[in-house]
């Protein structure tokens, strides 16, 4: 039903008359006499009476019931409107949002500060995890932005936000300490501490592994980088990070030697479901990181895997 259609009905019987209403709503007389004949034709019953001379036009018994769901369903447009207005200019709304535990505090942390200072009426629920299970919390609806890293999944959009490259965290006994740089393929002999199964970090490190022709000689698994560094400065071996967290996690006894590879690098991006619209909540996000959205590069699409049902990546 065209609410348009109802405001003139609601008009002429608040104003009294067709003519006074036709100057509120902007319509010629004609038009709004049309405009409530094919109201009454398609609700098939008379909604007004017009009154003798000098007494105003009245609604029918039928035009009552009319007339009160009518002003129900005008409030509720402008409620609407009200609402949507808010969301715009983010007086409300929510985001919900997911970041991994590795560099979350160096990158994400500055940004969440600000934008929950700029915008304090917006309801930020924030979920940390493994990459793995961002990328199915946002498939499943669960969160409308996530970040991971790439390659990507065939069903997710992505923005940009950093590619670092790659940094080998060794105890400064370490014969390798000393170096200006490192090949994977030297650490072949090394043991190496991991990350826990929901990083997909961790199938990065172990594909580059398997592609330098050595399988990962892992000793730990970790959450959070510093425990994993505390095991490296204990002795325990090796440890592969992106630069960005290696910068903000120096450790007594631990030596940091760049990682010379251009296919193992942390390429941080912001995801959510291909397809979707985005909420003016986390548009506004995006904004505040200044990145540029863009479909991530071919190649990168073309590495992903598409892991079997129940199978993590």
């Amino acid at each position: 039903m065209d609410l348009r259609v109802l405001r003139y009905f609601s008009e002429i019987i608040a104003c009294g008359s067709y003519a006074s209403a036709a100057e509120r709503v902007h319509v010629t007389q004609p038009a709004l006499s049309k405009a409530i004949r094919l109201l009454e034709e398609d609700l098939g019953v008379p909604l007004l009476e017009r009154g003798r001379r000098g007494t105003g036009v009245r609604p029918t018994s039928e035009g009552i019931v009319v007339l009160r769901h009518a002003q129900q369903m005008l409030e509720g447009r402008e409620r609407m409107v009200a609402e949507l207005k808010a969301l715009r200019g983010l007086q409300r709304g929510e985001l919900r949002l997911g970041m991994p535990s590795l560099g979350s505090a160096e990158i994400f942390a500055p940004v969440i500060a600000r934008y929950r200072e700029r915008y304090p009426l917006v309801d930020l629920h924030l979920m940390e995890r493994g990459g793995e299970e961002l990328e199915r919390a946002v498939i499943s609806g669960q969160l409308e932005l996530a970040a991971t890293i790439l390659p990507l999944r065939e069903s997710m959009e992505m923005a940009f936000v950093r590619d670092d490259p790659m940094v080998v965290a060794l105890p400064r006994a370490h014969a390798l300490a000393t170096r200006r740089s490192l090949l994977l393929t030297e650490l072949a002999s090394t043991p190496l501490v991991l990350y826990e199964g929901g990083f997909v970090l961790n199938r990065l490190i172990q594909d580059a592994c398997t592609t330098a022709g050595f399988q990962p000689q892992v000793v730990a698994r970790v959450g959070q980088p510093s425990f994993g560094l505390a095991l490296v400065a204990a002795g325990a071996g090796a440890m592969l990070l992106p630069q960005v967290v290696a910068a903000h996690h120096a450790v007594e006894g631990v030596a940091m030697v760049p990682l010379n590879s251009a296919e193992l690098r942390w390429r941080l991006v912001l995801v959510w479901r291909k397809g979707a619209i985005l909420s003016f909540a986390a548009r506004a996000f995006l904004d505040d990181l200044d990145i540029e959205i863009k479909p991530p590069p071919p190649a990168e699409r073309n590495a992903v895997e598409k892991p079997s049902p129940g199978t993590p990546r």
